[in-house]
């Protein structure tokens, strides 16, 4: 589920469901969290880099157990998925984010709680909220629009749409496009220069940049939790997971008309 390695002060963690394009699911977000805790106690660690395997970066939360949750049947990992956010929101050292590939939901959402992204050319980016009849999650609402300007933040997170590894960087959400074979050792490159320094002194740089956002993001997230609540399991969203499942786009209109 996870592969992790070390070398050079650096720990990258490497999402590893390619099956399931590393969607995550409970088990997943719970791994994910809990290397994120031990990489923040670790003090051999300066800096952590979150890739994918397979041709996925992670296609988001499990829409399988999405479903099920609708109907009750999944029981909730430890942390889940705020606890990872909790962790991405907190975690004290660098955090860089290597997409590889596909990136989806928080997948996407991630990026912008990253330090640093570095992006395969062939990589895409989706954030497919309206899709699926919900609403934008891990603060995106607030850091989109930080990043890549209201504009852009309004089509990425309301059109449902692709954007290319381009677009990405010249919207703001990546910092660099590298060609696929050579993104890791680009980002470790990168990474190692950052992992040379003090370690107290990289934690204290961070602090300086973000202590400022955490109110906001944690304000962004409580209106995107209870936006989110009252989306879930409504008509739209039933429509939108049974469309997914059929494969077919999701028809809103007669919903939107019966809601109206």
């Amino acid at each position: 589920m996870l592969d992790i390695r070390d070398a050079d002060r650096i720990r990258t963690i490497t999402l590893d469901r390619p099956d399931a394009l590393n969607a995550f699911n409970e088990a997943l977000y719970d791994a994910t969290t809990e290397a994120l805790m031990a990489a923040a106690d670790d003090p051999s660690v300066a800096v952590v880099v979150i890739t994918g395997n397979g041709r996925a970066f992670s296609a988001g939360t499990d829409v399988v157990e999405m479903a099920q949750r609708n109907s009750g049947t999944v029981e909730s990992g430890v942390h889940g998925f705020p606890g990872m956010v909790d962790q991405l929101v907190a975690f004290p050292k660098p955090l860089i984010c290597a997409v590889n590939g596909l990136a989806l939901g928080i997948g996407a959402t991630m990026l912008a709680l990253s330090d640093l992204v570095f992006m395969s050319s062939e990589a895409r980016v989706r954030c497919p909220f309206t899709d699926l009849a919900v609403a934008p999650e891990a603060a995106s609402s607030f850091t989109f629009p930080m990043l890549l300007g209201r504009h852009n933040a309004t089509w990425a997170l309301m059109s449902s749409e692709w954007l290319s590894a381009d677009d990405c960087k010249e919207m703001g959400l990546a910092w660099r496009v590298c060609p696929p074979d050579e993104l890791l050792d680009e980002t470790h490159r990168h990474a190692r220069v950052l992992a040379s320094k003090s370690i107290s002194s990289l934690v204290e740089c961070k602090r300086a940049i973000v202590d400022a956002l955490q109110e906001p993001i944690a304000a962004a997230r409580s209106r995107e939790n209870a936006a989110f609540q009252r989306l879930l399991g409504r008509p739209a969203n039933i429509e939108a997971l049974t469309a997914l499942a059929e494969r077919r786009p999701p028809d809103f209109v007669a919903i939107d008309l019966a809601e109206a």
